[in-house]
């Protein structure tokens, strides 16, 4: 699972490279798949640390129930809403991401009698 989470990851950044570089050529400073590649790096990238940080809440006691696939429905849904929040400016996406992770921090507490 690891190796094929890498390679997704090389090949997302490659993509990115890849879609930069042709914008450049076209004289653009920023295109949409470059902005695409980098949502799609964002949420991966949450939904990596989440998962280790569920882990090592569940192993220590912190946690009883994860739902790693409810995750991914939060981020498939936000990163459509993140992709077009982050055209329109840079500012909202990052509201839109940084507002995805609290709310996804709140559904944890919750299903876990935290909150």
């Amino acid at each position: 699972m690891t190796r094929w989470g890498v390679l997704g990851l090389l090949a997302i950044l490659a993509a990115g490279a890849v879609a930069v570089g042709i914008a450049r050529l076209l004289g653009r400073s920023d295109s949409r798949g470059s902005v695409l590649v980098s949502v799609i790096a964002h949420w991966l990238g949450a939904w990596s640390l989440w998962n280790f940080a569920a882990g090592l809440a569940h192993h220590f006691g912190w946690l009883a129930v994860y739902d790693g696939p409810l995750f991914l429905v939060l981020a498939l849904v936000l990163g459509g809403w993140h992709y077009r929040a982050r055209l329109a400016s840079p500012e909202r996406g990052r509201v839109v991401f940084v507002g995805g992770q609290l709310a996804w921090l709140l559904i944890v507490l919750v299903r876990n009698g935290l909150l």
